[in-house]
């Protein structure tokens, strides 16, 4: 049986040898509040669990539909810059979480609080341009020795370019070519779930509560 917990603290600012760790028993943040829960009650009413995802880094490689992803908006200008907030990015989130009909999120300040260049710890975004137009942005927060995805948005109306693996893509090679070793993808559940696309990249893990251990997913890949 899963241990069942419900943790948080909050934080102002922490090492990023300390977020490794944090990362790595399972926790998550969003401004300075950190959180580390092994259940959550879905929206019909049965219990689900809660399962923290990471990439190894090292060893992953793409599928042919993520490398179709790539190609697919091969047309389209990327940046990754130290993350901050605007008003062209709030205006996005805006038009992005209407594709939501429950836990809708109030605003972009939710997940990375006022000014993520405050901390609590270093977060970048990826940014994608079509011209001038900005139609995707993700946000990854960077330790020592890994990474960790916090939030992707995109236009609905790019919804065909696939932009939100698109944007996790990116997140990959530039971690990889930083030298770190994990991308964590966050929470993904056991049960069947919006997030179980997290559970479609090679070299996935998942984070066994009870052995305390992070053991190989079962890839599901999408041809």
């Amino acid at each position: 049986m899963t241990p069942v917990f419900d943790d948080a603290f909050i934080c102002d600012s922490v090492p990023a040898e300390v977020m490794d760790q944090a990362w790595a028993a399972g926790w998550r943040h969003f401004d300075r509040y950190f959180f580390r829960y092994s259940t959550q009650q879905a929206s019909e009413g049965s219990l689900q669990t809660i399962t923290p995802l990471r990439i190894d880094l090292a060893s992953c490689t793409f599928t042919k539909s993520q490398r179709r992803v790539l190609s697919k908006n091969a047309d389209l200008r990327t940046e990754i810059v130290p993350a901050a907030i605007d008003g062209e990015l709030r205006a996005l989130f805006q038009r992005h979480k209407l594709r939501f009909t429950q836990n809708i999120p109030d605003t972009l300040e939710t997940f990375l609080g006022p000014d993520p260049a405050q901390g609590p710890c270093t977060c970048r975004m990826v940014r994608v341009f079509d011209g001038p137009r900005l139609v995707a942005a993700s946000f990854l927060d960077v330790g020592m020795q890994s990474a960790s995805s916090v939030y992707g948005l995109f236009e609905p109306e790019y919804a065909r370019r696939s932009l939100g693996i698109f944007t996790l893509l990116l997140e990959i090679q530039h971690c990889r070519e930083a030298g770190l070793r994990w991308l964590y993808t966050g929470y993904a559940t056991h049960e069947p779930s919006l997030y179980d696309y997290k559970k479609q990249f090679r070299s996935t893990q998942y984070l066994d509560w009870n052995a305390a251990a992070w053991l190989p997913l079962q890839v599901t890949e999408v041809c």
